[in-house]
């Protein structure tokens, strides 16, 4: 299987690059329809798509990623109301992380897992920057993708167990500490989760970054928008987890020869 993937990125990579982007903007529509009704306790598979302003379903021409959003000038077929640029920027945004996950990754196990973990970043980076909460169900999906990556990946067991624990842990901590008032719930489950996907190593670094990242624009954000105090932490995890998904074992390694251990 190994062989023939390898095969196939040799051959015509091209084609695999606009498989793997489409198959992205497509899941990313869906992601949309996560993004607006799980907030809202609405199911996700029984409701047909609909105007969310008229409640006008939708026309199989009128789904089309990214292409409907421009063909009808982001504005409803029936009522002429604006349709959010959100749609096609969250579809174009998957597409363009599956491609990125392609790249590093090659055609692997661990890249179609890596692509289902983004796009279950996204919907939580989403609505908890709208809600201050991140779903459960979509936890629970990053746990299963981090149980099925340690089936294929098992030579890494210890770590990939430990993430969890000790992010769970320390979170944890953070929490009774500051009587909830620095993380959330939801983060603690989340960190956890992903912790089981990524393990201790790249987690402890994905955390570094997400610290990082929402010290310096959550600061930004304050100063030039007036935004207050309250940080969903969400979007900055998220990050975290991508660009430690992604290069955490270069990062990884150029740290520990920084430091001089080989």
């Amino acid at each position: 299987m190994k062989q023939s993937a390898e095969l196939i990125m040799e051959t015509a990579p091209w084609l695999v690059y606009i498989f793997t982007f489409l198959f992205g903007i497509v899941f990313g529509s869906f992601l949309n329809v996560c993004i607006y009704r799980i907030p809202e306790k609405q199911s996700i598979v029984s409701v047909p798509s609909h105007c969310m302003t008229c409640g006008k379903k939708l026309h199989w021409y009128e789904l089309i990623p990214l292409f409907s959003w421009l063909a009808l000038r982001g504005k409803c077929h029936g009522c002429k109301a604006k349709i959010s640029p959100q749609y096609p920027i969250i579809e174009a945004a998957n597409g363009l992380l599956c491609v990125l996950a392609l790249f590093v990754k090659g055609l692997t196990v661990d890249f179609l897992l890596t692509c289902l973990l983004f796009s279950a970043l996204l919907v939580i980076s989403v609505i908890d920057a709208r809600t201050f909460e991140i779903p459960f169900p979509i936890v629970i999906f990053i746990a299963v993708l981090g149980a099925v990556r340690l089936i294929f990946y098992h030579e890494h067991w210890l770590d990939t167990i430990l993430g969890p624990a000790v992010m769970g842990a320390l979170f944890l901590a953070i929490i009774l500490v500051t009587g909830g008032k620095a993380m959330g719930g939801g983060d603690f489950k989340l960190v956890m989760a992903a912790g089981l996907f990524l393990g201790l190593k790249k987690s402890l670094l994905a955390l570094f970054i997400a610290s990082l990242f929402g010290s310096v624009i959550h600061i930004i954000l304050m100063k030039a928008l007036h935004k207050g105090r309250q940080l969903a932490f969400g979007p900055y995890l998220s990050a975290g987890f991508l660009v430690a998904a992604l290069w955490g074992d270069r990062l990884l390694n150029l740290y520990l020869s920084f430091m001089g251990v080989t």
